[in-house]
């Protein structure tokens, strides 16, 4: 028998990178779901419901309809100054909606994938593993740190992976991300301003989604950190964006956090020491260069009109 895996938040950058890659699975059945209409081109071998996380009796419904054995849930409100002022829309999405997922997985026996991030951390020792110390900056990172409280409460077998700015290419081109940004403007000639003082280890989207489908394979709970290898600042990534198209860098800005004043609710320097997933999961992030030449290959299949007018 097929496993059923219902994905949270499809119509998301990630969950539309998700439906494209375990669609494609014979040994998975997908129920895609997201509050609005199907905007992932891709509508072949998977079933799509529209689904609001934030009405329970609705998700209640469709569960008891569905019966999925595996949970994917992405939908989350990931906005930082987003979270700062819709204090409780921030906790039903990113808290309650986890919670009550989770405690039906506990009832079904139902295997959860949770999306968590790096913004639990404060930036202030990073690369971090997976029992460091949490201190968020943010609601959102208070929010997302709340929800892996409250889903592993639950009792339900889970797995979060925690991740970093993630990038890379969908063919719903209003998904858009640090690469593709910084790639459009300077392809465009347009000067940009982009921080230099806050580190990451920005995360690939294939290399995402494919750790959540080895959580799934192996079934594997607790935290995982999931993200690239490599740690830069945001700037020295939007470099190497230029260099990879041999784009204008003259046209790149560099400003501080406290500029934009993004000092105080976000964190520094993040990064993951990624040996567990690596060890359990078998997890191999690709370098930051072969993630752009994967993307590159990409583009000439979702954008291939703006690929050819380079």
């Amino acid at each position: 028998m097929n496993t059923t895996v219902l994905i949270t938040g499809a119509n998301g950058f990630l969950g539309q990178k998700l439906v494209d890659l375990i669609s494609q699975d014979e040994r998975y059945s997908v129920i895609a779901t997201s509050k609005g209409i199907n905007r992932n081109p891709n509508q072949e071998n998977y079933l799509f419901r529209q689904l609001d996380i934030l009405n329970h009796e609705e998700v209640e419904r469709l569960l008891t309809e569905i019966r999925p054995d595996v949970i994917i849930h992405t939908a989350a409100l990931t906005s930082v100054e987003g979270c700062e002022q819709q204090a409780e829309l921030c906790q039903r999405m990113n808290v309650d909606s986890v919670v009550q997922l989770g405690e039906y997985a506990y009832r079904n026996d139902t295997y959860i994938v949770h999306l968590s991030t790096d913004f639990v951390f404060d930036g202030t020792n990073g690369p971090y593993n997976e029992d460091a110390e949490t201190n968020p900056l943010s609601a959102y990172g208070s929010s997302k740190l709340a929800s892996e409280k409250g889903l592993m409460a639950t009792g339900c077998d889970c797995a979060i992976l925690r991740t970093i700015l993630v990038y890379g290419i969908i063919a719903d081109e209003k998904r858009s991300n640090l690469v593709l940004w910084a790639k459009e403007k300077l392809s465009a000639g347009e000067s940009i301003k982009v921080v230099n003082d806050q580190y990451r280890m920005p995360t690939f989207v294939d290399d995402l989604a494919q750790a959540c489908l080895l959580a799934i394979q192996k079934r594997a709970t607790g935290i995982f950190h999931i993200s690239g290898s490599e740690m830069m600042s945001i700037a020295q990534a939007v470099y190497a964006v230029a260099d990879f198209w041999s784009l204008d860098k003259a046209c790149i800005q560099e400003i501080s956090a406290a500029d934009i004043g993004q000092a105080e609710n976000r964190p520094k320097k993040t990064g993951f020491d990624l040996s567990k997933a690596k060890n359990i999961l078998g997890y191999t992030p690709l370098t930051f260069k072969e993630s752009l030449k994967q993307i590159d290959q990409q583009f000439k299949k979702f954008r291939p009109i703006q690929h050819n007018s380079l």
